[in-house]
């Protein structure tokens, strides 16, 4: 996977201290280094004779087409003094991407009265252009360099244009239609790519069957992997070898037919046709491909495939996902609730050393293939990517996990701040009863991601809008 690549562009103005305006150029990359995050920085060294912007109209173009030649999905323009904010702006309009905007928090006056940077005062000034040629940006409080609200709101800024990346460039593999009596499982295909971009790339299930009995039929290296995951990972004693087999023959031909498509998610059409046709459950096929960070959602749900790749996203590909049916109220708890599948949940995520892979407990044929067991607690964040007669939101709750009665099927029991306002979000949409956990906060980046995706509204229910911006803006 492609690492984020960061564009950074420290400016300057002419009539301020170009010393102590180089001298933050240096700090602030050093800073940003040290913070350790798995990303590309693209800077300006060798552009001019000081690797910063600052007034000069040729130079902006000079800049943005390096920013452009070396495809960056963000830009940083850290302000090291007061900054010249039409060449800010210049150079933001024609990257079109992610831009963060902070200055380093100015010293007091020189002893004669002068003043070195005044870089409060040009935020305020490139803010204002930035608004001008209608950019939207991501704003960090004028700040010192060690205050926690810059790491904080650099690293936030980081996965939400982390989440826009993935966003924009999302294909999904849909492996068979929806179940037919799942009406909730609707989607508008014509309107998520016009919209947004968002390609589908439809195979049918004779086409998966026929590539699973392929790979079953021919083996490799990649079926013996599976076969050994399996076996390492999970009590099988339930299924036989052949079910085994079976299951990691259909992970394998999933993941190459959504890496030979180019896609980075995948929903399937999980019953009952597959049972008819290869007679295995697809869980722990979808779980370990989840595992793999080619998250899979069930009963070909395309919006909980494209909350899988922004909560996934978010967290900056380092966490699995896991996708649940928000299924019952805890028998005890008044804000407990479960969150359940019938088997897909990521192995890594299990509380047991070696959970069982079991046939499912509720269809008729009872095929083997499903994944079962808790999976462990601790705090959470639950999102879903949803629409309704063309206008799209995304709810953003946290949760964390509490003890509650066992049940059947992967899943964990949660707690949240006040579930009868959830349920009630939940009901009157434009939401259903899919949703996407992950154990992380990234309830502020995704919240930050939607300013740069036209027609999709954040939609926090905890913490609340404006818990969010205090946050940001380091007030708690």
């Amino acid at each position: 996977m492609k690492k984020l690549k960061l564009g950074y562009a420290p400016t300057r103005r002419f009539t301020f201290s170009a010393e102590d305006a180089f001298k933050y150029k240096v700090q602030i990359r050093n800073k940003m280094d040290s913070f350790g995050m798995d990303i590309d920085i693209v800077d300006l060294e060798g552009l001019n004779e000081e690797g910063l912007l600052y007034d000069d109209r040729i130079g902006a173009e000079q800049i943005a087409e390096h920013l452009q030649r070396e495809k960056v999905d963000a830009v940083f323009f850290p302000h090291c003094n007061f900054g010249t904010e039409d060449t800010v702006a210049r150079v933001a309009k024609a990257i079109g991407k992610p831009v963060l905007l902070w200055g380093p928090r100015d010293e007091a006056p020189l002893e004669n009265g002068m003043r070195l940077r005044d870089t409060q005062c040009g935020l305020f000034a490139t803010g204002k252009v930035l608004r001008r040629f209608g950019m939207p940006f991501t704003y960090v409080t004028n700040s010192r360099l060690d205050d926690p609200v810059f790491e904080r709101g650099f690293k936030n800024f980081v996965a939400a244009a982390n989440v826009v990346r993935h966003f924009r460039s999302l294909r999904i593999l849909q492996i068979g239609p929806r179940p037919t009596s799942f009406w909730t499982m609707m989607c508008n295909e014509g309107e998520l790519l016009e919209r947004f971009g968002i390609e589908l790339h439809p195979i049918t299930l004779v086409d998966i069957t026929n590539a699973a009995k392929k790979v079953e039929k021919s083996g490799g290296p990649e079926l013996t992997e599976a076969i050994a995951y399996i076996r390492d990972k999970l009590d099988i004693a339930e299924v036989t070898e052949d079910d085994v087999k079976r299951v990691a023959a259909l992970k394998v031909a999933m993941k190459k037919l959504a890496v030979d498509s180019g896609s980075t998610a995948i929903a399937i059409q999980c019953w009952s046709a597959l049972q008819d046709a290869i007679g295995i459950m697809p869980c722990l096929a979808n779980a370990i491909l989840t595992d793999e960070q080619i998250p899979v959602t069930c009963e070909t749900d395309i919006h909980g495939a494209i909350t899988s790749v922004m909560v996934q996203a978010a967290a900056m590909n380092e966490a699995p996902t896991f996708f649940a049916d928000i299924t019952v109220r805890h028998p005890e708890n008044d804000n407990g609730e479960l969150l359940f599948h019938c088997g897909n949940f990521p192995v890594s995520l299990s509380v047991e050393n070696k959970p069982k892979m079991r046939k499912h407990f509720l269809f008729d044929d009872h095929s083997p293939g499903t994944h079962e067991g808790e999976i462990r607690g601790g705090s959470m964040t639950l999102a879903r990517f949803d629409g309704d007669n063309g206008e799209y939101q995304l709810f953003l709750g946290k949760a964390k996990g509490i003890a509650g009665p066992y049940t059947r099927g992967s899943y964990v029991w949660v707690e949240v701040n006040d579930w009868p306002l959830w349920e009630e979000k939940l009901v009157k949409g434009p939401y259903v009863h899919h949703s996407v956990g992950i154990h992380a906060n990234v309830i502020p980046a995704l919240y930050e991601a939607c300013q740069y995706i036209p027609g999709l509204t954040p939609d926090p229910v905890d913490p609340t809008e404006e818990q969010i911006r205090a946050w940001l803006r380091g007030s708690v």
